[in-house]
């Protein structure tokens, strides 16, 4: 972690402002060099009341003793910087004047810039479908070695989040809160998987609590370093939305899992795709957007694998398009629990089921399924 780094994330201008600044210096020890080392005024403005004014906040900022005291509760945690002038900075960020002049992660942040991200958000209060939807999109895109990006929130996000974690992929999320204050505490877990291969990545100052005003403003980072923004539900009001709202500012492709039109967790999205957002019906649509070919990674198989036993079979028959739960296939099977878990585990290996969050159970098909 960089004091001066910290130093210029404390200092209170606008983002904009600071982007302006380090497009004028190498970084913010430069910075630091000018202002409060050599007591130089800034000068890089016309208008010199500006000028001024950002001279007297980068100086009241520098406070010696709290920024080497906050140094050593950030080296403790293992939370870094980045600035936007460094090489590690996502690239894809610098392309917008409101992007973060400083960022503040934890974790593995080189492969944000060096695979495709597709950042998927939702509904926090979704439905099974959505959290099925949304679980089922992010493995099969990690499986293809592509980032997640989601915003770690109770709902959608961690399903996402999920999916991509179980399938040993990479994924980063965006926090509202500092880098080291997990919300929902709920998440915790959720956040120590993700660190394991990914990141958690935050605009706001280490500790600094999860407060009302930093979530629709983490939510351009989000699309910001999203290649596609997948919204899997949403209200007719919520932060995806504004997320994607966010996103088409920004020149970023939206796709909309279409939903119930009876569903209130569909109704922003149904929307989307009436307001010209791309419709996701299934991976291949995604695929086709980020200009590459869908491959359905198959599960390592042995020799005549698509054979069915009887028993196999008669639960196969059973399971169809609309998820079903393991009692309604043990009640209508009338297999005892211990061999119909079994069977079940045999049809996934053979790529014949899927098993959905809860315990729901659905048929993978070769062409009309979400998976193709």
């Amino acid at each position: 972690m960089e004091i001066y780094d910290l130093w210029f994330a404390h200092c209170r201008i606008s983002d904009r402002l600071k982007i302006d600044i380090l497009k004028n210096f190498q970084n913010t020890k430069d910075i630091w060099m000018n202002f409060i080392y050599y007591n130089k005024p800034i000068d890089i403005w016309e208008n010199h009341n500006v000028c001024k004014k950002v001279s007297q906040k980068l100086k009241a900022a520098w406070k010696k003793d709290n920024l080497e005291s906050m140094i050593e509760i950030c080296d403790e945690k293992g939370i870094r910087s980045v600035n936007f002038n460094d090489e590690l900075y996502p690239y894809m960020l610098k392309n917008y004047d409101d992007s973060p002049a400083i960022l503040f992660y934890i974790g593995n942040l080189n492969k944000l810039s060096k695979n495709l991200n597709v950042g998927i958000v939702g509904s926090r209060k979704c439905s099974i479908y959505g959290k099925n939807a949304a679980e089922i999109i992010s493995k099969e895109i990690s499986k293809n070695g592509i980032n997640v990006i989601s915003g770690m929130a109770r709902g959608i996000d961690s399903f996402a989040h999920r999916g991509c974690i179980d399938s040993g992929g990479y994924t980063c999320a965006v926090l509202g809160s500092g880098v080291d204050v997990v919300y929902p505490s709920e998440n915790k877990k959720l956040y120590n998987d993700i660190l394991l291969n990914g990141c958690v990545l935050s605009e706001v100052l280490p500790g600094s609590k999860p407060l009302a005003y930093n979530f629709p403003k983490r939510n351009r980072i989000i699309s910001g370093l999203s290649d596609v923004i997948v919204v899997v539900e949403a209200a007719e009001r919520s932060g995806a939305l504004i997320t994607a709202g966010t996103a088409a500012k920004q020149g970023k492709t939206v796709m909309a899992v279409p939903g119930s039109i009876f569903s209130y967790e569909s109704k922003g999205t149904n929307k989307l795709i009436k307001d010209g957002a791309f419709p996701f019906t299934n991976l291949d649509d995604l695929f086709e957007l980020l200009n590459l070919e869908y491959t359905l990674k198959p599960v390592k198989s042995k020799e005549n694998i698509d054979i069915l036993t009887l028993d196999q079979k008669r639960v196969y028959d059973v399971i169809g398009d609309t998820p079903m739960h393991i009692d309604d296939i043990s009640r209508i099977t009338n297999i005892d629990i211990k061999q119909l878990y079994e069977l079940l585990f045999e049809l996934q290996l053979k790529n014949r089921i899927i098993c959905l969050s809860g315990n729901y159970y659905v048929k993978i098909h070769d062409k009309d399924s979400i998976i193709n």
